[in-house]
């Protein structure tokens, strides 16, 4: 696990648009897994002001409220194409999002998981963090080797996410989400993180034990993670200052 510090939101932004470029030009087909909600906007911005070439990307979003219809303002599917999709040349059939108006929710979620496997598996998939330490809609306790299935969402995510609906009696009880046993075959993960709200989370995960209450911890097992933070995310840290002097001596060929 490789811990990126940067000072601003943006800087951290750039180290982590700069991760994803250099995939896509080492591997012009690659399979993108890609998160939802305020913390990629930045990154989503930053790539698309990139102009890479998406025309042989391939993309599975990590969860979908269920219930809520794709054309809503807040479903997924609408977030995705108002922040990325529309602004690069993908294929429309090569994106992939949880459909949370299945007929068939587990059926659906078994499907989710073959396409992913004809795909030939994710290269990268891009993370954000609860203030819990949940990863997709992992909430805590879930199992570290789940895969894609509906969850219930904990009444901490649904006060976290009252702030796009309104209140938080209209936040969608339950979701599909890409299950923590998905997300660790992805060959690298990115997370981000940023703000002092997320800096107990971001503790717990990369310093503290692999338990099923900091979902993210699993990833501590995983053999390519970076992990890009602004200075507040980063501030329980207790090496945060080993990490500093990691990224600021790395060799040229390291450097993102």
């Amino acid at each position: 696990m490789e811990i990126i510090i940067q000072a601003t939101q943006q800087a951290a932004n750039e180290v982590a648009a700069r991760i994803v470029a250099r995939l896509l030009h080492e591997k012009p087909n690659a399979v993108l897994g890609l998160a939802t909600g305020s913390t990629p906007l930045g990154l989503y911005q930053a790539l698309i002001g990139m102009n890479l070439d998406w025309s042989q990307v391939t993309t599975f979003n990590l969860d979908e409220y269920i219930g809520l219809p794709r054309e809503h303002p807040q479903s997924y599917h609408s977030f995705m194409w108002e922040n990325l999709f529309q602004h690069v040349n993908i294929a429309k059939e090569n994106v992939h999002i949880p459909d949370g108006n299945a007929e068939d929710i587990p059926k659906f979620c078994a499907a989710y998981e073959d396409q992913i496997r004809t795909a030939g598996g994710i290269d990268l998939q891009v993370l954000g963090i609860g203030t819990d330490g949940h990863i997709g809609f992992n909430e805590p306790t879930s199992s570290l080797a789940s895969r894609t299935r509906i969850k219930t969402l904990t009444q901490q995510t649904c006060k976290d996410n009252a702030r796009f609906f309104g209140s938080e009696e209209a936040v969608p009880k339950h979701v599909i989400t890409m299950g923590i046993g998905t997300i660790m075959e992805a060959r690298q993960n990115l997370l981000l993180a940023f703000g002092d709200n997320k800096s107990s989370a971001i503790a717990e995960a990369v310093e503290g034990p692999i338990t099923s209450i900091n979902p993210a911890s699993a990833l501590q097992m995983h053999p390519l993670v970076k992990v890009c933070l602004d200075d507040p995310a980063a501030s329980k840290l207790q090496r945060a200052d080993y990490y500093r002097w990691v990224y600021d001596n790395k060799p040229a060929w390291q450097i993102f």
